[in-house]
């Protein structure tokens, strides 16, 4: 129908995942919209399902009615091109007993078009339906003046909200600007592993939409959140499968949303599953977290119910020595996120592993440094000649990464780079985040003989 298209509208950024298909959406997003001056709050849910059980459906509608009674003003969107269905004059019934005002949208109408469509929607009750297209952003001007009355009536009444999609950080920023943001946090992993549960035991409230199917969460979904006085960007992942059994075109489109989400993401808490731990899908996306340089913290759920944990913990801990040795030391917690347990470790392990993450050192801490290890083992000789090292400096942080000055950078091997790294991360407690030491040639220019 379009709603979440609108959404992407509103906010500027492809945020909702957006198909012809019905029922993409699920879980309600919300995002920073604005349309000329005016800033507000949108959130985009799913369909209203006239369905009241324990089914996947009844638990959209919940999420759904959470949204609108929190709402200052709800937009009622209709297909203008099919004109009013008895699902529309239903839901408009439910609308008019909602103590939530309501816009009615007629989309689709670009050029003129629905324009049959739209005038049939009076017999609604919902006031004059404003024409849009929410693809091709037509409309918007209307949708303004018919929003404008109640956003002048919310700003009386509340605080503006900061953003709280994915940040838009540039990994240039100053340290200390980054430690005043929000701290963005993706929970990520394969299906049902829990994710959607620990994100609500987070919250403490039933947030995401949790069961038994397969596949629920769909979007990445970005909720702001206080842990301690900490302002974190929560956001929870679509569960991501094997390449090759990923065959539907919404699951491909979430499983990029997901992808997009550890992007920006600073920490990436992956969660495995207790019975079925480190999986080769696992390794694949603890790698993804890795080659995006983010941090990463390793949530074990369901461990209420292993059985031998020490030789659980033991196979873990073998497991991540052998496959993930570029990150050693990788925080391990085992929680509970249905019963609630660990999830204080959890956040002590993702704040101390954000700081090692924005962790500098200095240049002269750096060359003393260097000086030691070159005098402990200096480099190989390659073909009778031995690469000169000068200089080391620590040009960026998030994740900290190094430049190395020396003679010629084709003499120095491989295996000496990795002894280096090795050694940054030993000396300078770089432990369970992406390293990067990266090879110049060029002079130091502290050495006034060189």
């Amino acid at each position: 129908m379009g709603k979440s298209t609108l959404f992407n509208r509103l906010t500027g950024k492809r945020l909702a995942i957006v198909d012809d298909a019905p029922g993409v959406t699920r879980d309600r997003r919300e995002g920073d919209g604005k349309i000329a001056d005016m800033r507000f709050r949108v959130i985009d849910t799913a369909g209203l399902e006239d369905v009241h059980d324990e089914s996947l459906e009844s638990r959209m509608r919940d999420q759904t009615e959470i949204a609108l009674n929190e709402a200052d003003v709800a937009l009622m969107m209709f297909d203008a091109r099919i004109g009013i269905t008895p699902v529309d004059k239903h839901f408009s019934g439910l609308l008019r007993k909602s103590k939530t005002p309501v816009i009615l949208i007629a989309n689709k109408c670009e050029r003129g078009a629905g324009e049959a469509g739209r005038l049939e929607a009076y017999e609604l009750g919902l006031g004059e339906p404003v024409a849009v297209s929410s693809e091709h952003g037509e409309g918007i001007d209307a949708l303004y003046d018919a929003l404008k009355p109640y956003f002048d009536r919310a700003k009386k009444n509340k605080n503006s909200f900061k953003s709280s999609d994915f940040g838009d950080e540039d990994d240039d920023d100053d340290d200390d600007a980054v430690r005043k943001r929000p701290l963005q946090m993706a929970i990520v992993g394969r299906p049902n592993v829990g994710k959607s549960t620990l994100v609500n035991c987070l919250l403490g409230s039933e947030r995401m939409l949790t069961g038994p199917e397969a596949g629920i969460t769909r979007d990445s979904i970005a909720i702001p959140w206080k842990y301690k006085g900490r302002a974190i960007n929560l956001i929870d992942t679509a569960g991501l499968r094997r390449k090759s059994r990923v065959v539907d075109k919404v699951e491909y489109l979430s499983t990029n949303d997901t992808r997009r989400a550890i992007d920006f993401s600073q920490v990436s808490v992956l969660v495995l599953d207790g019975e079925d731990m480190l999986e080769k899908q696992d390794l694949t996306i603890a790698g993804s977290v890795i080659d995006e340089g983010r941090a990463l913290v390793i949530a074990v759920n369901k461990w209420d119910i292993i059985k031998d944990k020490k030789e659980a913990m033991q196979k873990l801990e073998d497991r991540l020595q052998t496959s993930l040795p570029q990150v050693r030391g990788v925080p391990i917690v085992t929680i509970s996120a249905q019963k609630g347990k660990g999830i204080d470790k959890l956040m002590d392990a993702v704040f101390d592993v954000f700081e090692v993450w924005n962790r500098r050192v200095s240049t002269g801490q750096l060359n003393r440094w260097l000086e030691q290890v070159l005098h402990d083992h200096q480099p190989p000789l390659v073909s009778g000649r031995r690469v000169k090292v000068r200089y080391i400096t620590q040009p960026k942080t998030r994740p900290p990464t190094f430049a190395l000055f020396v003679s010629h950078t084709k003499g120095l091997p491989e295996s000496y780079q990795r002894y280096l790294a090795n050694a940054l991360r030993e000396d300078f407690e770089l432990w369970g985040i992406p390293l990067r030491l990266h090879v110049r040639k060029g002079r130091n220019p502290y050495d006034n003989d060189d």
